[in-house]
């Protein structure tokens, strides 16, 4: 499968699930996706991150090779949403390497900015306190933020920092 190819023609749920199938937990092929979603144009990019951050959940080494490039675009100013948010997404789903988890932490914080995304900042927050289990410093930064945020925030928001609040207490 031209992994390009296809996410130049559309962008669906179904190709999303193609497209993981195809990869698997084939390290070769979920290369050629990463080369994708690093190479561009940004609409491809936005594309292959939904992808991404699937085959990461199903098979978390695959991602091992590429935090360099996956951080390098995380704290990149301007990038889309829906690339903030699967790069996000998909670091839930991992034991971030240490060497690695000072930038993770510091995106993270910058990303509960309440002008960033509902789903972009509840996983963040997840990520944050996945982190926080290795570095237990964070857990009194990361509740005053949630407390903070709490009265003004969605549903979906407010559930999802009630589980992490509870998950911090522990």
């Amino acid at each position: 499968m031209d992994i390009k190819k296809a996410l130049e023609k559309g962008h669906s749920k179904a190709l999303t699930n193609k497209i993981v199938t195809y990869v698997g937990a084939d390290q070769e092929r979920f290369n050629s996706l990463m080369d994708t979603f690093l190479s561009g144009p940004q609409r491809i990019t936005q594309r292959a991150a939904w992808p991404l951050s699937y085959c990461v959940n199903s098979h978390p080494f695959l991602i091992d090779r590429h935090y360099p490039s996956v951080l390098k675009i995380l704290i990149k100013p301007g990038i889309h949403d829906a690339v903030k948010r699967n790069i996000v997404r998909l670091l839930q789903f991992v034991d971030v390497p240490r060497r690695y988890q000072g930038k993770v932490i510091e995106a993270c914080f910058k990303l509960m900015d309440p002008k960033e995304a509902i789903a972009i900042r509840a996983f963040s927050m997840t990520v944050l306190a996945n982190l926080a289990v290795q570095h237990p410093d964070l857990k009194k930064e990361l509740t005053l933020i949630i407390e903070d945020q709490l009265p003004f925030g969605s549903p979906g928001y407010r559930a999802r920092a009630k589980k992490i609040l509870r998950q911090l207490e522990k």
